[in-house]
């Protein structure tokens, strides 16, 4: 069983080898290898939301302390449900969690939820946390889809466990599945997407309908900065350490514009009660991690990875640092995904609703 700190090794030992895979272009490669049934399509007369550009981002005051449960580690339960129902409602227009929710996800969807959990593990604290992520399974059942129909997944054990999903006080509703994929197991044929790198997609997201990622803002070694695109592009493929040469960049944008990924993908929300502005992606250093006690909501990966950035950037200046281009790791990706059509990355057309409760 891999460990966390051999994907930590098999990762970094990648960036010895971007020079080899600097020669390889940049562009999304077509894979046309690949079986158009591995698209996935919404039930029959359901049309999910897409609103191109558009976040919201929820904050609740500015004592940060008064949001997190006794021990300044976790959201409170109830702030973080307030918070995120509110983010869908005026993403949606809806006047609940359960309607809004219904605007993304049928009844009869298959829902797979991929949280991030990768710098929670030996007790770190920057992770997807439970008490963002377990509102939305049980509004998923209240909206009528059955829990045999919901899985959690993940990449390794310690991911998982790292978000403290499924774990004590925090137990999962009945039926409700999770899976570690261990970059194994799958249920398709290997396919090229990038270059000439085989790979292929995880059972837990081809199975499904819509996805529904959770994901943070984060600094990067490698790639600069990870957010939403790369949350879902490398955490649900059996190899991604043969996609991290040379920035990721590429990479990080073919593996998200295959028709295996942005057909089921529906929804983004960030857990950034915390965020991390150096020295990502791992949680190694708590100088590093400042609160920022705020839930985004959006359909555009994006418009919110872009918006992700620049608070990076912005902590990283506060903090007497160069910004990530300054520092050479500028997050190419994001612009390359928006030329490949996957978002909105030009400021000037996203709109950014910030509603303070």
């Amino acid at each position: 069983m891999a460990n966390h700190d051999e994907s930590s090794l098999s990762r970094r030992s990648l960036m010895g080898g971007a020079a080899a895979l600097a020669t390889a272009a940049l562009a999304p490669t077509a894979a046309a290898d690949a079986p158009a049934s591995l698209g996935a399509k919404p039930p029959a007369g359901f049309k999910p939301m897409n609103k191109p550009g558009r976040i919201v981002k929820v904050t609740r005051g500015n004592d940060f302390a008064s949001l997190m449960q006794p021990n300044q580690l976790w959201p409170k339960a109830d702030v973080a449900k307030n918070m995120i129902e509110r983010a869908l409602m005026d993403l949606t227009g809806a006047p609940n969690l359960v309607e809004a929710l219904g605007k993304f996800i049928h009844k009869d969807d298959v829902v797979a939820i991929k949280p991030n959990g990768i710098a929670g593990q030996s007790g770190a604290t920057m992770a997807a946390n439970a008490e963002v992520v377990m509102p939305l399974i049980e509004a998923l059942i209240k909206l009528g889809v059955p829990p045999e129909k919901i899985t959690v997944y993940e990449q390794f054990p310690s991911y998982l466990k790292g978000t403290r999903i499924g774990g004590k006080g925090n137990a999962l509703p009945a039926g409700v599945k999770t899976g570690i994929h261990m970059n194994s197991v799958v249920d398709m044929p290997k396919i090229k997407v990038y270059g000439n790198v085989e790979t292929q997609y995880v059972k837990f997201l081809t199975e499904a309908t819509a996805v529904i990622n959770f994901t943070q803002i984060k600094d990067h070694s490698i790639c600069g900065f990870t957010g939403c695109l790369k949350n879902m592009t490398h955490g649900s493929v059996t190899n991604p350490g043969k996609h991290h040469g040379g920035g990721a960049h590429g990479q990080i944008v073919a593996l998200y514009n295959h028709e295996i990924m942005k057909s089921r993908v529906r929804l983004h929300i960030v857990d950034a009660f915390k965020i991390m502005y150096d020295k990502g992606p791992l949680d190694k250093d708590p100088k590093r991690r400042i609160p920022h006690g705020a839930v985004y909501a959006t359909t555009d990966p994006v418009a919110m990875d872009t918006i992700g950035w620049k608070v990076v950037d912005k902590a990283r200046t506060e903090n007497g640092m160069k910004t990530l281009a300054q520092s050479g790791r500028e997050p190419k990706y994001i612009t390359k995904a928006a030329d490949a059509g996957l978002g909105v990355h030009a400021e000037s057309k996203i709109k950014l609703s910030e509603v303070a409760l």
